[in-house]
Order: structure tokens, then C-alpha cells, then sequence
């Protein structure tokens, strides 16, 4: 059994200024237009054998412009952040900037209450490693919230959880990652 998940990154809900932890806005106007300006790119991606998604608007509302009508996956949701939810970075270093140091810092840390990024790196790894296969290649795709893309490449590459700071998703890129459970391999595309 051989696995291709492809992983996009969700079109963008709000301005990069106003990304609040776990928002679950819809996209906006801009949002709307980039996905579907990228129908032409992403568009193969409604024939995968499983389709999914992060449970947010945004990524069904993604999913279902590019024809894909994913199914959502709780296990795709965002890290769960606690007290945070709802707050912009900027907002909660203003307030608890120790509690936001200590969090960058340490991947087990969980000042906010919620869920540790080793936890949650750990958990969209497990997902990837209970897909489903058949005989030959399994084509999957899922559009998902760009932290889960980011925890996935780290996963899948087996990197330090301190890497994820260093994967930067854009709204609609992806990736590709082929394999099999604990065995992933990043495919770029072309």
C-alpha cells in the first residue's frame, strides 16, 4: 500500500494582521477569488479517492470551491490553544509575554491551557498514519488550516517539533507527502 496526501492550505479568511488562534471565520472576498483562481491548479484534487478537511468554514468552504466536498476530520483542527482561542499573537504577548516566550520556547509547554505543539504535531501524525490503502497508490487530499500543514511536514520528516516555526504555508500552497504510516516521504510537485 502506497499513500500520496496532498495537504492544502486553506484560502485566507482574514487579513495576515488579524489571524487569531482557532478562528473559525469564513473566507472573505479575497478568499473567495483566490480559490477560485486556483480551480485551475487544485482542481485534480476532487478526484482523489478521500477527500477531507480541517473542521473550520474556511477549509470546507475551500474544499467545496475547488469541487473537492471534503469530509471533516476532528483530527485536523488547529492546536488547541487554550485561553488564547479567539486572541491575536500580538494581543496575547501583550498581555502574558513570559506565558508566550515559554510557549515559543519549549514544544511541551502549555501556558494557555490547551494543547502542547508536541501533542498536536503527535496527533495530525497519527492521522496521517491511519489513512486508509488499497492495492497500488491511494491518492488523498485534505484541505486543511495552515498550522495543520505545517505539523504535518514536520511529522512527516521527522524534524524536531522546533522546525515547525520554520515552515512558512502561504493560504493555497500545498504539499505532498507519499508513503505509508511512519514511513513519509515530502513529494513536491510540479
Amino acid at each position: 500500500m502506497h499513500l500520496r496526501i496532498t495537504l492544502l492550505a486553506a484560502a485566507r479568511s482574514s487579513s495576515l494582521l488579524d489571524v487569531r488562534f482557532e478562528d473559525d471565520r469564513p473566507l472573505d472576498a479575497a478568499g473567495w477569488r483566490e480559490a477560485e483562481r486556483a480551480i485551475p491548479a487544485y482542481a485534480h484534487l476532487a478526484g482523489a479517492e478521500l477527500r477531507y478537511c480541517s473542521p473550520t468554514m474556511r477549509c470546507r468552504e475551500t474544499g467545496d470551491v475547488l469541487g473537492m466536498r471534503p469530509l471533516a476530520q476532528p483530527a485536523l483542527r488547529e492546536c488547541d490553544m487554550g485561553r488564547w482561542r479567539g486572541c491575536t499573537f500580538k494581543e496575547v504577548a501583550a498581555r502574558e509575554p513570559r506565558a508566550v516566550d515559554a510557549w515559543l520556547a519549549d514544544p511541551h509547554a502549555t501556558p494557555h491551557g490547551g494543547e502542547s505543539l508536541f501533542s498536536f504535531i503527535l496527533r495530525v501524525g497519527d492521522w496521517l498514519d491511519t489513512r486508509p490503502g488499497g492495492e497500488g497508490e491511494t491518492l488523498i487530499a485534505a484541505v486543511v488550516e495552515p498550522t495543520v500543514l505545517r505539523a504535518a511536514a514536520v511529522y512527516a520528516l521527522k524534524a524536531p517539533p522546533h522546525t515547525y516555526w520554520r515552515v512558512d504555508v502561504r493560504p493555497l500552497s500545498s504539499v505532498t507527502l507519499a508513503g505509508w504510516a511512519g514511513d513519509w516521504t515530502l513529494a513536491m510537485d510540479h
